[in-house]
């Protein structure tokens, strides 16, 4: 076992001298038996980073986790390559293929559909890797579902739906990035991690200081300052100012935006043109669903299922498919579910949203001024006659918000840790946005915190409630892909759900009830999204059979 961490170890630090020059020289001729660490001494710049450090339990759990987030091959792209080789979704098509046995389709059954990809020539891909989207959905029903795409890896896909209403279903499929535009996306990772930057205010006296701050700087060993968490060991790093010393920081806020892209590489991002683009069908968009007439699902139509979705919308009103019989929330019903309850939010502002639907939708819920940020917290608002107990922090660095004094950017782990709990506590975490553009090991271990400190917290109260809102869809823009894609947020979901899996906590699932929804993806989504997911909480906290 730890020979074949050793040699992990080895090469990552290969992998990672390409991006930055390290001084770090590992001795490997006596591998495995006797191996040696040198250090050599240099006045070379170095790099430091929060993701060459994880511990050898978090890299077993990256190891794990390579499969979920394994993306097809894409295209390496040369210098001068041409727009025209790439994915154009209005050449491309997808095609509603017949029901296994024929006959009509029914509530029950699975939709196949086919979907081929082109370039601008017209001419078929032979390799995958581009980000599709699907749902199939009924505007008059205000009714909709996510579909599961599946890559062949030889520029054809398909996309699976369930089929869960009667009447007319229509398929929507869309691209959201050429596979080319992936291509792009790793490489930024790898070589840009640093390309969102935050800084710090060092002050002491009238002696004031800014310094840039971020997971990963680049400089030499005394230029650094290191403030990793003592309890967590969440590793953070600005660069030391002139004339003060590195504990005269007193306050963080996001620096910039560096953006190094070619001409030719930032026309991948096209709005309109190949980004966020409906593919067109080859035939009929649309089918009739029968009722069943057994009065059950046919599973598929004796197809195996692919997947299976977490919910559907009919009538515009979330419907889960795990058992939970979601209610529907008004004011009055909101303050009688949180009679006698403490609500504790943390996470970045798509949870904020969420304290500021209840802080508005509740007449009696009333906000204190604690003279803090907006953005970051804390916030509490409180119902002395009900006793509801609602509060906001967002998470530690990364965090993109405007200035926010240092003392007041607590890690969730932390804070879940001074949560006494019990059966009048509701827990939600949401913690995901500003983790795009970094290497997902940064994610994998803020993840991991989160997740030991939930155990130590229904350990002691397992009456708790910890629910976890999951990524969603957004708008794009050229900022916004190379920021935040759908990409990015996708990979970071998918490992969100796989360290949550098997632990005693419930999902709204926001990628799917955005993703099936007739309104625009949007990082923060509309009310009438926002209340399908107050309407999933709030039934998690009080079930309708006990309600």
């Amino acid at each position: 076992h730890w020979n074949n961490f050793f040699l992990r170890f080895c090469l990552r630090l290969v992998k990672n001298m390409k991006a930055y020059p390290f001084v770090l020289h590992i001795n490997c001729k006596t591998f495995p038996f006797q191996n040696k660490v040198s250090l050599k001494p240099t006045a070379q710049p170095v790099s430091t980073c929060s993701f060459d450090s994880l511990s050898p339990e978090e890299l077993l759990v990256f190891d794990s986790l390579r499969d979920v987030i394994l993306w097809p091959e894409t295209p390496s792209l040369k210098s001068n390559f041409s727009l025209n080789d790439t994915s154009d979704p209005r050449q491309s098509s997808f095609t509603i293929l017949p029901r296994t046995g024929r006959g009509n389709w029914r509530v029950g059954d699975q939709l196949q559909v086919s979907i081929r990809i082109r370039d601008f020539h017209g001419r078929p891909k032979k390799s995958g890797g581009d980000v599709l989207l699907a749902r199939l959905h009924n505007s008059t029903f205000h009714a909709g579902v996510a579909g599961h795409v599946v890559d062949h890896r030889n520029g054809s896909y398909s996309a699976f739906f369930s089929l869960l209403w009667e009447g007319r279903a229509q398929v929507e499929v869309v691209l959201v990035h050429p596979s080319e535009a992936v291509t792009v996306l790793q490489r930024l990772t790898e070589e840009q991690p640093d390309r969102i930057y935050f800084k710090s205010l060092f002050q002491s006296g009238s002696v004031s200081e800014t310094t840039t701050c971020n997971v990963c700087l680049t400089g030499t060993q005394q230029n650094f300052c290191k403030y990793t968490d003592l309890r967590t060991g969440e590793p953070w790093f600005c660069f030391k100012p002139h004339k003060l010393d590195c504990d005269a920081r007193i306050s963080h806020a996001k620096g910039g935006f560096r953006q190094n892209l070619q001409s030719t590489e930032e026309k991948l991002f096209q709005c309109g043109v190949n980004m966020k683009v409906s593919i067109p069908a080859s035939g009929p968009k649309n089918i009739d669903v029968l009722p069943n007439p057994k009065g059950k699902p046919q599973d598929g139509n004796g197809m195996t299922v692919k997947a299976r979705p977490s919910g559907y919308y009919y009538k515009g009103a979330w419907q889960a498919l795990d058992g939970t019989r979601v209610h529907q929330f008004n004011s009055s019903t909101i303050s009688q579910c949180l009679k006698g309850k403490a609500v504790h939010i943390y996470g970045d502002s798509t949870v904020r949203q969420w304290y500021e639907y209840l802080t508005n939708s509740l007449p009696d819920l009333n906000e204190f001024d604690l003279l803090t940020s907006k953005q970051s917290g804390p916030l509490m608002a409180l119902d002395y006659v009900n006793k509801i107990l609602v509060t906001f922090r967002s998470h530690g660095p990364p965090i993109r918000f405007a200035s926010s004094p240092v003392s007041q950017l607590h890690y969730v782990a932390n804070e879940l840790d001074s949560v006494i709990g019990g059966t009048n506590t509701v827990v939600v975490i949401g913690v995901w946005s500003h983790f795009s553009t970094f290497p997902v090991e940064v994610y994998i271990r803020r993840l991991l915190n989160i997740r030991k400190a939930v155990a130590r917290l229904l350990s002691r109260a397992p009456g708790t409630t910890v629910v976890i809102r999951t990524a969603n869809p957004k708008e794009m823009t050229l900022y916004e892909s190379l920021t935040n894609s759908d990409w990015f947020s996708l990979q970071r979901d998918k490992i969100l759900r796989e360290i949550f899996r098997k632990t005693n906590v419930r999902l709204v699932d926001a990628w799917e009830m955005i993703l099936a929804h007739h309104l625009p993806h949007k990082l923060h989504p509309e009310s009438d999204i926002v209340k399908n997911m107050i309407d999933v909480l709030l039934s998690f906290v009080c079930p309708v059979a006990d309600f």
